[in-house]
């Protein structure tokens, strides 16, 4: 397979502006420096969130038509969230679908899941049963059992992401 030489200026772009990132919310690093088509990225769960304290590993796969396509984006590690596959991971936000745009790059992704993590939409579950706890008004259970499980999966956020 061949490579895009204008996708791989771009990912060798985004690769120096991240290694210079002083971020204490995410960091994002590729698998092997010498291919920049896998990363990863470490995700710190938001202030006042019930995934505050936790630290979430999300697997990225640029395909060959980025950036004009996004990212493949999934959680590997477990997480309560009604926009999250539990199973797999899969994360269900506008912006790694049909809102994606060429102007946004990995750090933009990230930090959307960020945001998501701090504002679920319970009307697009991909877990139903997280959902359905937000829209039936159990603010408490949902946030328990996310915290719960927070403890359970997430790494303990020490410093930095």
């Amino acid at each position: 397979m061949s490579s895009n030489p204008l996708q791989m200026k771009r990912l060798r772009k985004e690769y120096s502006q991240l290694s210079e990132l002083n971020d204490d919310d995410i960091a994002i690093f590729p698998n092997n420096p010498r291919n920049l088509k896998t990363w990863v990225a470490r995700l710190r769960g938001p202030a006042g969130s019930p995934f505050e304290g936790g630290c979430f590993e999300v697997s990225i796969t640029v395909p060959p038509q980025y950036p004009l396509s996004p990212p493949a984006m999934k959680f590997e590690t477990k997480i309560f969230h009604p926009n999250v596959h539990y199973e797999t991971g899969e994360i269900c936000l506008d912006i790694l679908k049909s809102q994606w745009s060429p102007a946004w790059g990995l750090q933009a992704a990230c930090r959307a899941i960020v945001a998501l993590l701090s504002d679920p939409e319970a009307d697009s579950p991909l877990n139903c049963d997280a959902g359905n706890m937000i829209r039936a008004g159990d603010d408490m259970a949902y946030r328990n059992m996310a915290r719960m499980l927070t403890e359970d999966h997430a790494e303990r956020v020490t410093t930095k992401a």
